[in-house]
């Protein structure tokens, strides 16, 4: 399974995760990844993990990068796809360029054009504010 693949997986366990979080369903999250995939993938289960086990943290860096919005007003889609990318920002090697656009294409696919270019200066902001610390 390609990366790309893998992040649209990713997305749609989060979105099933949050479907029932909002809907006070009861949920064991690894059994929603393991009905999601056919194989163990390392790289769902970990990303999955991360941004359930970070949510908070990111949310708050959201927030810090959006423009004049907060992540909770982004629909469902939207903010795990901008929670999924700044994780992946945060916490992988995963080079930060490749991160971006695996987001905004995702973005474009599923969210509208405006949300798509929100996750794009979102992410922008991190990436360049990340550049500068380093």
């Amino acid at each position: 399974m390609t990366r790309s693949a893998a992040r649209q997986k990713v997305m749609t366990i989060l979105y099933q995760i949050v479907i029932r979080k909002d809907n006070k369903l009861s949920f064991n999250p690894q059994e929603i990844i393991e009905e999601n995939i056919e194989q163990k993938e390392e790289f769902i289960i970990n990303l999955v993990n991360g941004v359930l086990n970070n949510e908070e943290e990111l949310e708050n860096l959201a927030n810090k990068y959006l423009k004049d919005w907060k992540i909770n007003r982004l629909d469902k889609l939207g903010s795990i796809i901008l929670k999924m990318a700044l994780y992946e920002m945060q916490y992988t090697d995963t080079p930060h360029i490749v991160i971006i656009d695996e987001a905004i294409n995702l973005a474009k696919e599923y969210c509208d054009e405006e949300l798509a270019k929100m996750i794009n200066a979102t992410l922008d902001s991190y990436y360049k504010d990340i550049e500068k610390r380093s």
